[in-house]
């Protein structure tokens, strides 16, 4: 089949191509799995891969459009989804969410969720609506999600969330950073809770990446900088967060539950600029 004429840049990635078939049979619901931008996703990247691996996806999201066109690209290359329009925000949109995926596939073996909003106000810089905006959307929509699908879900199913560095942060403080430690113990907490039922919990610690919300915000002289702060002294982009939580959510991680994974390059680092002291001076 034909791809539509405007396949974002992001499929260029050697990581979204096609792999080893780990999802077949299983059927995966991504949250924020819309395609907007030429740089892509966490969410739509997900959905690909999962779909490219032999998944049937459905792919919720606030913005139908970006929802469709995630589908239209896993369609037009032979994979099979559908989209699902509603507020992650919204209890009741989660349950629905939930309810259509079981409806059209009959199953729900993987879920995920990618939605986020890193926003650096300050703790204390914030009104209540803000500070209860930020961490409905980084942590609340994962556990109402979480809550609608646990009770469908088969063993050996998967849940993966998808925090940020930001959890381990030592401040200033945000509430972003807040609501992804709260994020990272809601996984740690959900896999002990689900584990009796054979549904593993994993999180993906997502790194300096590329991605349609950093160049939104960054120009090239930032996006120098943050890739030379990074051990690798390179920046990831969507598919290397998008390949890990593939792996979470298959078979090759039957074992592994309760667990952050950091994918970033080895985190930031500190540049030495010599040692502390006079020279020649031994002391400590």
């Amino acid at each position: 089949m034909t791809r539509p004429a405007d396949v974002p840049e992001t499929l260029n990635d050697y990581l979204a191509k096609p792999s080893n078939q780990s999802m077949r049979g299983r059927t995966a619901l991504v949250a924020g799995g819309g395609l907007s931008g030429s740089a892509g996703s966490i969410g739509f990247s997900l959905s690909w891969l999962y779909a490219t691996n032999g998944a049937r996806v459905a792919v919720f999201d606030r913005d139908k459009d970006a929802a469709q066109a995630t589908v239209d690209l896993i369609l037009a290359e032979g994979g099979e989804a559908f989209s699902i329009a509603g507020d992650a925000s919204q209890d009741a949109d989660c349950e629905r969410a939930v309810t259509e995926t079981i409806a059209r596939y009959g199953t729900l073996d993987a879920l995920a969720t990618t939605i986020g909003r890193g926003d650096v106000e300050g703790i204390f810089d914030v009104d209540r609506q803000q500070w209860d905006d930020i961490l409905t959307l980084n942590l609340t929509t994962a556990w109402q999600l979480m809550r609608h699908a646990s009770p469908v879900m088969p063993s050996g199913s998967s849940i993966v969330t998808t925090s940020s560095g930001a959890a381990t942060s030592r401040g200033p403080g945000m509430p972003y950073s807040v609501a992804k430690a709260g994020l990272e113990q809601l996984t740690v907490g959900a896999a002990a809770t689900l584990a009796p039922k054979g549904i593993r919990v994993n999180a993906v610690r997502v790194g300096t990446i590329w991605s349609t919300f950093a160049a939104q915000v960054f120009d090239e002289d930032q996006r120098a900088t943050r890739a030379n702060n990074v051990a690798l002294q390179m920046e990831g982009n969507v598919w290397d967060i998008a390949s890990a939580a593939l792996f979470l959510s298959g078979e090759r991680a039957r074992w592994i539950t309760g667990q952050i994974i950091a994918v970033d390059g080895g985190g930031p680092v500190f540049r030495s600029t010599g040692q502390a002291g006079p020279a020649g001076d031994s002391g400590r």
